[in-house]
C-alpha cells in the first residue's frame, strides 16, 4: 500500500512539474512572438493541465518504449494529439466556445490539432521518456515520503481552488456569449472580448490567454457563409461556360448559314448563264 501511495506521489508530482513546465514554454513562445508576457491557459496560476496529463500519460504508456525513439517518437505525437483534439472537443461542448483554432494552418484536423503541433509532440514525448523524467524522478526519490505528501497536498489544494474560480468564470462567460444572436464573426467576436474586458481582472486574462476564443456558433455560420460562396462561385462558372458555348454555337451556326447561302448564289449564277 506504502508502494502505491509513493508511485502516486510520483506521478502527482511529474504532472504539477510537466504543466508547469508546459506553461512557461507557452509563455516563451508568446513573448519570442509578440514580444510581450501572457498567462497562458485559462487557469491564473502558472501551469497548463493539459501538458501535465500529457507527461503523466506517456510516462505510463510508453516507459517500455525508452529503447526505441521511433516508437516513443510516433506514440508521443499520437497520444498528445488525440489529448489535444478531445481537450478541444469538450471544452467547445462545456463552453461553447472555441480556445484555439488551427483552420488557417496546413495539415489540420477540424482546427483542432495540426501538423505543426503534433510534430513538437513527438519530440517533447522523447525528452520526457529519455531525459527529464529520469532527472525528476531522482529529484523527487531524494525526498523522503511525508515532503512528498505535502509537496502533493499543497499543490494540488491550490491547484483544485484555481479551478474552482475558474470554471466559475467560464461558466459565466458561457451564460454571456449565448446572449449574442448575431451571425457576423467579427461582430461577435468583438462582442465577446468585449463581455470579458468588462468583467473584471479574471475574464482580462482569459481574453489574454485566449484572444481568439469564438463561439461555436459563428465559426459554422463562417463555414456555410464560405460554402455557399463556393457553390454560387461554382453555378457562375457553369452559367459564364454555358453562354460561351451558346454564343458559339451561334457563331458557327451563322457562319454555315451563311456558307450555304453563298453556295446558293453561285448555283443561280451559273443556272441563269
Amino acid at each position: 500500500m506504502r508502494l502505491l501511495l509513493h508511485k502516486i506521489d510520483i506521478y502527482l508530482l511529474l504532472f504539477s512539474s510537466y504543466a508547469i513546465l508546459g506553461w512557461c514554454m507557452e509563455v516563451l513562445v508568446v513573448l519570442i512572438a509578440e514580444k510581450k508576457f501572457v498567462n497562458r491557459g485559462f487557469l491564473i496560476g502558472p501551469y497548463c493541465p493539459i501538458y501535465g496529463w500529457g507527461a503523466v500519460l506517456i510516462t505510463i504508456l510508453l516507459n517500455r518504449y525508452v529503447d526505441d525513439p521511433i516508437a516513443l517518437f510516433i506514440f508521443g505525437m499520437v497520444i498528445c494529439s488525440l489529448l489535444e483534439y478531445i481537450t478541444s472537443w469538450a471544452m467547445e461542448k462545456i463552453f461553447n466556445a472555441r480556445w484555439w483554432d488551427y483552420s488557417t494552418n496546413k495539415f489540420n484536423i477540424n482546427g483542432r490539432v495540426c501538423l505543426e503541433t503534433t510534430i513538437p509532440f513527438g519530440i517533447l514525448g522523447l525528452l520526457i521518456v529519455c531525459v527529464l523524467n529520469p532527472l525528476f524522478i531522482n529529484i523527487y526519490e531524494s525526498f523522503s515520503n511525508m515532503t512528498l505528501l505535502i509537496i502533493c497536498i499543497v499543490f494540488f489544494t491550490i491547484f483544485i481552488i484555481d479551478n474552482i474560480f475558474s470554471i466559475v468564470i467560464l461558466a459565466s462567460f458561457k451564460k454571456d456569449i449565448k446572449l449574442l444572436a448575431k451571425d457576423n464573426t467579427e461582430e461577435i467576436s468583438t462582442k465577446v472580448k468585449e463581455i470579458i474586458a468588462n468583467r473584471g481582472w479574471g475574464y482580462k486574462r482569459l481574453l489574454s490567454a485566449f484572444p481568439n476564443v469564438r463561439r461555436i456558433g459563428t465559426i459554422l455560420k463562417t463555414n456555410v457563409v464560405k460554402a455557399k460562396n463556393k457553390v454560387e462561385e461554382k453555378q457562375e462558372e457553369i452559367k459564364r461556360q454555358t453562354e460561351e458555348k451558346i454564343l458559339a454555337l451561334k457563331t458557327e451556326y451563322n457562319f454555315k448559314v451563311k456558307e450555304i447561302k453563298e453556295k446558293a448564289e453561285n448555283k443561280l449564277k451559273k443556272i441563269k448563264k
